[in-house]
């Protein structure tokens, strides 16, 4: 049986402040919580902050790890829901990064009564490209000569990802810190969560959202193009689209003033 020790533990859960709205932070494909640290010092005092990493990722017990549950991104959703049940949360506004948007979307399907809303930072349901009617960016022969090449150069597969997903006027310590985050994932957990990411399609999910939903999309990223978040906005009940005036799809990190006066314009409407 899962207690609150347990699941803090398992997915390293830190909490922050102590304000009466609850703000819950989902990391994306090869990151862990510390990619929030430059949202947190000016949501602190006025939030309650959940920040956690998805089991497999940062800090989290990779004794808990378990291929047959994380080879799907429902195991992640899973996580986020265990993690809200344990600890009582209630009108969660859940912050995903890139898949994190899914994974949140299909945790507040699963759960609806935990959360209030959703804003998806750089999201993507699909990151394949599916015409005529759907580009995600990527051609499935492309995605798999990137999972490939975990297997034959784990270090050189970091090394060029990070560059690609940061945008190339991102600082050069940025982009090595990110690189710095997918070597440390254990080289199995990576791939696994990789295939899950970036072969899935979620996109049938966007009409059962529930809850009101802020889309932030950058204006150029190499992961997820503008025209992902207009299908997501088009297609997603209760959505709101803002295309930021940035480079990159980790915006959080990157311009993480816009991403705050967004966020906290997001949650000024919804709370009131």
């Amino acid at each position: 049986m899962l207690t609150r020790d347990t699941v803090i533990a398992r997915n390293n859960v830190t909490l922050i402040g102590s304000g009466p709205v609850t703000l819950m932070f989902g990391h994306g494909f090869g990151c862990d919580q510390s990619m929030w640290q430059y949202l947190i010092e000016p949501l602190r005092d006025r939030f309650t902050l959940v920040l956690f990493d998805y089991v497999g990722s940062g800090r989290s017990q990779l004794s808990a790890y378990r291929q047959a549950r994380y080879r799907s991104l429902e195991g992640y959703a899973r996580d986020i829901t265990e993690i809200c049940a344990t600890l009582d949360l209630n009108q969660v506004h859940f912050v995903g990064h890139s898949v994190s948007a899914s994974i949140g979307l299909l945790a507040a399907v699963a759960t609806p009564e935990r959360f209030a809303s959703q804003i998806m930072v750089c999201p993507s349901p699909c990151f394949l490209n599916m015409p005529p009617d759907y580009q995600g960016g990527f051609e499935r022969a492309d995605l798999e000569e990137l999972v490939a090449l975990m297997d034959r150069n784990y270090i050189g597969w970091a090394n060029y990802l990070a560059p690609l997903v940061m945008g190339g006027q991102s600082p050069e310590a940025l982009t090595d810190e990110l690189s710095e985050s997918f070597c440390s994932t254990d080289p199995l957990v990576a791939k696994t969560f990789a295939h899950a990411t970036f072969f899935a399609d979620y996109r049938h999910m966007l009409p059962r959202n529930l809850h009101p939903t802020l889309i932030l999309q950058s204006q150029v990223d190499a992961m997820a193009n503008e025209t992902v978040g207009h299908y997501m906005q088009a297609h997603m009940p209760h959505s709101a689209l803002r295309v930021l005036p940035s480079e990159g799809h980790c915006v959080h990190m990157t311009h993480p003033h816009l991403v705050l006066q967004e966020i906290e314009a997001w949650l000024d409407a919804q709370v009131i």
